[in-house]
């Protein structure tokens, strides 16, 4: 199986995270690039403030590796302008996807229609600039019946909101990859997590973000129907080779 287009490579720490220099953050997003380039890789995952030099980057070697971007990342919690103002910033910056933090502080504590009405904002405008949107609903601070519920709201609202045409570029994504867990429990995707989200995601595709860390991982869940895969390893998945990273 070529799992190369399938997977998002990604690198999302800040400098400050990192303990490294804006510089050198840019470097290392330049080398994921170029990896991804070269290794005929679908997309690289990067932090807002890179996207409109790695988009450059990858031009100008003539290349259609993917650029995306994370809005609202990683607490979800930014207010609806402030996420469509950072979506409308990557936007213009050159970003082809955008991975919106879905506000699941306000799912669980009841706020549905604030959770709703980001949904259809942000999406709405990702749509309309020919953008991917994929929405990050952080299974690691749900239950199985709430990642069910999320998944199950997020399908609804998008038939309900958008054609027919445009449900394949409103994906459901598990996880950031920055969620603290309790007692090393995982942060990321699971598969117990990822059936519960396939079989609610109706006509959504669904991307797995984290915690797949060997190729026979990856495949796995390619062969149970996720579309995409986000992770920190995507050279090592497709040259076999296991992965201790954390996303």
């Amino acid at each position: 199986m070529n799992i190369a287009q399938y997977l998002d490579s990604t690198y999302l720490k800040t400098p400050e995270q990192s303990g490294i220099s804006h510089e050198e953050t840019l470097q290392k997003d330049k080398e994921l690039a170029q990896e991804a380039i070269d290794n005929d890789i679908f997309a690289v995952m990067i932090r807002p403030d890179y996207v409109s030099e790695i988009k450059k980057f990858i031009q100008e070697r003539n290349s259609n590796v993917v650029v995306g971007t994370v809005i609202g990342f990683h607490e979800g919690t930014y207010s609806i302008d402030e996420k469509i103002a950072e979506a409308s910033k990557a936007i213009e910056d050159g970003a082809d996807e955008l991975d919106f933090v879905i506000n699941y502080t306000a799912y669980l504590q009841g706020d549905i229609e604030l959770v709703r009405e980001e949904f259809i904002k942000c999406t709405k405008l990702s749509l309309e600039h020919q953008k991917v949107a994929k929405w990050i609903i952080e299974i690691a601070a749900l239950t199985d019946e709430q990642i069910a519920d999320l998944t199950k709201k997020i399908s609804t609202w998008a038939e309900e909101n958008f054609s027919e045409n445009e449900l394949s570029k409103i994906f459901v994504k598990s996880s950031t990859g920055f969620y603290q867990t309790a007692e090393g429990k995982p942060n990321g995707a699971t598969f117990e997590g990822i059936t519960i989200m396939l079989s609610n995601a109706g006509k959504l595709p669904v991307k797995a973000a984290g915690g797949v860390r060997t190729p026979e991982d990856a495949e796995k869940m390619i062969k149970m129907g996720v579309k995409r895969i986000g992770t920190s390893s995507a050279l090592g998945l497709i040259k076999n080779e296991s992965s201790s990273e954390g996303y």
